[in-house]
């Protein structure tokens, strides 16, 4: 089998087990719902409740309880305006048109969703399709809404309820995984000098978008199912360190994708490039690989740590060895993404910007080094006592934001 398609293969088995336990829920949710609506309610049209229940469980992962309440509100609002006006103004097309238009309108008005929207909408449709001597749906349609959304509720949260921390591992390997790759590549680009595949790793990373919103929902759900599911409440503080580690991977991701655009720039512009600057991304795309795996594991990430100071220290080195513009960029953004991956892996804010920042001193010149550990700056121009100019190599750049900011009146480096 050719690679590409042993690649579609692997990640269509992901998709699938990522997302299997989503189709159990909604194959149980909608068995259930029939028998209720059908046999318990005697409901003759119970063809919407198992319809409703699958809609609020395939839906999204996540958020099952404001998608119930979605559900029950477009339909309660399409019951209230259709059933109103039909009885007004009678059935047929053009009348259909009007309430449908009206349902709709009401919805945004009062800022429903999307979600609101449709099903005014088609609660709208179905009351004003039908015969004048047929049977009164408006009732039968809001009891299956209620039922078809209170099983799938009862389905995801308290029968069948996701595990928490597995599906979160699931999800955020195969991104982690990408994200990690293509900084490999990008690091790879840069060392040759090649800006088409430097272009080429920037466009597989903002096209992994999709992967990444997908992670951020299935961890929202976990939050979900952690808070309103007995049999998962023991998961909260484990999955309270995913979530935590969530927040800065994505704004890690973020980080980095404006890095390696800005690679592309520099190798356009053809600016110097020290050995240091491609080994520094490299070594913060094998820090984030440790990082997953130290999760997986459950043990300390010290080792992925240790990874992403040195990729700080790679950035020191490529300040002191010369860079151009662009460059420059890159080696700044590179000790915010470690500063931001310190974070994920459970540090302070404190500590993840003083290691990146230290371990870059080290390996800048010692006038650099000496001037931004100095105390007592003044804020307007950051020059230390006795220092009649700012030092000639600027410190780097979260020590000189600390330093100069008008809020800090003294250096906090």
């Amino acid at each position: 089998m050719a690679p590409a398609a042993r690649r579609e293969v692997r990640e269509a088995y992901e998709r699938l087990r990522r997302y299997f336990i989503v189709a159990l829920q909604a194959g149980l949710a909608a068995g259930l719902a029939w028998y209720v609506a059908s046999t318990l309610l005697k409901n003759p049209q119970p063809l919407f409740a198992p319809a409703a229940a699958v809609g609020t469980i395939a839906a999204a992962i996540g958020n099952r309880i404001r998608r119930t309440a979605e559900l029950l509100g477009g339909v309660i609002l399409g019951v209230l305006v259709g059933d109103l006006l039909i009885k007004l103004i009678g059935a047929g097309p053009v009348q259909t048109g009007l309430v449908v238009a009206l349902a709709i309108s009401l919805a945004v008005v009062i800022r429903g969703s999307g979600a609101v929207m449709v099903q005014a909408g088609s609660t709208a449709v179905l009351l004003g399709t039908v015969e004048p001597n047929a049977p009164d749906l408006a009732v039968p349609r809001t009891a299956n809404a209620l039922v078809g959304g209170g099983v799938a509720v009862v389905v995801a949260l308290l029968l069948l309820p996701l595990n928490p921390v597995r599906v979160v591992h699931r999800a955020a390997g195969p991104t982690l995984d990408l994200f990690a790759n293509e900084l490999t590549a990008a690091a790879k680009a840069l060392a040759a000098r090649d800006a088409g595949a430097a272009e080429a790793s920037l466009g597989r990373l903002e096209a992994a978008e999709v992967e990444r919103k997908q992670t951020t929902e299935i961890v929202a759900a976990a939050r979900e199912v952690t808070s309103l599911s007995p049999w998962r409440w023991r998961r909260r503080a484990q999955l309270r360190r995913y979530e935590n580690a969530a927040v800065h991977l994505e704004l890690a991701y973020t980080n980095s994708r404006n890095m390696v655009r800005r690679v592309v720039a520099l190798l356009e512009a053809r600016e110097p490039v020290p050995p240091a600057l491609p080994a520094g991304v490299e070594a913060f795309g094998q820090s984030l690989r440790l990082l997953h795996r130290d999760f997986l594991a459950g043990r300390p990430p010290d080792i992925a740590r240790a990874r992403a100071r040195e990729a700080a220290q790679d950035a020191g080195r490529a300040r002191a060895a010369g860079l151009g513009f662009s460059g420059t960029i890159v080696a700044s953004q590179l000790l915010i993404v470690v500063g931001e991956l310190l974070q994920a892996s459970g540090m302070t804010k404190i500590e993840a910007d003083g290691r990146p920042v230290s371990a870059s001193i080290a390996r800048t010149p010692a006038r650099t080094q000496t001037t931004v550990k100095l105390r007592g700056w003044e804020s307007r121009n950051c020059t230390p006592p006795g220092v009649s100019s700012r030092p000639s190599a600027p410190p780097p750049l979260r020590a000189w934001t600390r330093c100069c900011s008008p809020r800090v009146p003294t250096c906090a480096t």
